[in-house]
């Protein structure tokens, strides 16, 4: 007898996110996105800007701007719980405790007259719903836990005296305070030089291990994730359009897309010359096509593919792309 499968820790079913702004344009953001993210799992979402990544993550914090709210629709769950229907107060009390996410760009994330230990202390005073002096041990013993060194003086110092990776280890601190089931890493190297990135990497990997938690990996760098996630799913105007294990993505891309920004990847075995920089634009999501959104860039585009939304097809296991040059003839029907 097969055993139930366990729940998962983030899940989302046929997500769809629109926002509407004050000129009475609609932006669809996120167009029907489903996902499971397991118990101490690192999913990648790799994309363009615009391609409805960042949506996702601030969707799954019940964050979202309050002209998307009303135009949400699907199912989100963390942890089980439905977050349609929570109370303001509800959603405060999820952030921290079952998930929790690290920004990208911490110097605006971070109070500027605040110092660090105040910061932190603030945290976990939400967290526990009371002050407590042993806040201020608890907030330098965070500092340390995310590789600090001399964690007392750098929690009174204030974000602008700290480099760009001190202050986004203080960011991840703070995200961790409440030991959350699910971490969302929302580009959180962006800014960073290729050292102090890889070191954060390496950080939250390493707390990802020690904390049990599952991560959810928002990027654009598709090459960044092959030392980091289990599963990747690629994005592109608002929909997933090819997702799987990375190992078989990396090695059988079957979207056009998938496979220009692996195109486009420098890496140290081939010349330069060979990068392929992907052709046009990413696309309008105000003015998404009726077809598949990456047909006006797509070198292997059919007439198909401008008219209507490629059908997905499984490629292998867990392995999906949604692609008309996928399907077969016999299965396409008329155009």
């Amino acid at each position: 007898m097969s055993q139930p499968e366990a729940p998962a820790v983030l899940e989302m079913r046929d997500l769809c996110i629109r926002y509407h702004t004050a000129a009475g344009k609609v932006i669809q953001a996120v167009n029907g996105i489903s996902l499971r993210l397991e118990r101490g799992e690192v999913l990648g979402v790799v994309g363009e800007s615009g391609s409805g990544k960042t949506t996702v993550g601030l969707a799954a914090m019940g964050l979202l701007p309050f002209e998307a709210r009303p135009a949400a629709e699907g199912e989100l769950r963390v942890r089980t719980r439905l977050l349609a229907g929570m109370s303001a107060a509800e959603l405060r009390a999820m952030r921290g405790t079952d998930i929790a996410m690290v920004f990208q760009d911490p110097m605006v994330s971070l109070h500027p007259q605040l110092t660090v230990n105040k910061q932190i202390v603030e945290v976990l005073e939400k967290l526990s719903g009371h002050k407590d002096k042993a806040h201020r041990q608890r907030a330098t013993e965070l500092l340390r836990q995310v590789g600090i060194a001399g964690p007392e003086r750098v929690a009174q110092a204030y974000p602008y005296e700290l480099s760009g990776g001190m202050r986004q280890r203080v960011m991840i601190a703070m995200a961790i305070a409440g030991e959350p089931a699910v971490l969302i890493a929302d580009e959180p190297t962006t800014a960073l030089d290729v050292t102090v990135a890889a070191q954060i990497v390496n950080l939250l990997l390493e707390l990802r291990q020690r904390l049990g938690m599952a991560m959810l990996y928002i990027t654009h760098d598709l090459a960044l994730l092959a030392g980091v996630a289990d599963r990747i799913i690629v994005m592109y105007g608002g929909r997933i359009v090819e997702s799987g294990d990375i190992r078989d993505i990396y090695a059988r891309p079957q979207h056009p897309y998938t496979r220009a920004l692996l195109g486009a990847v420098l890496r140290i075995d081939r010349p330069t010359r060979e990068l392929r920089p992907i052709p046009g634009s990413p696309v309008d999501p105000g003015n998404l096509p009726a077809g598949c959104a990456f047909a006006v860039r797509c070198p292997e585009r059919m007439d198909r593919c401008t008219l209507e939304l490629p059908m997905p097809v499984n490629i292998g296991p867990g392995h999906v792309a949604a692609c008309w040059r996928l399907v077969p003839v016999n299965d396409q029907g008329p155009v």
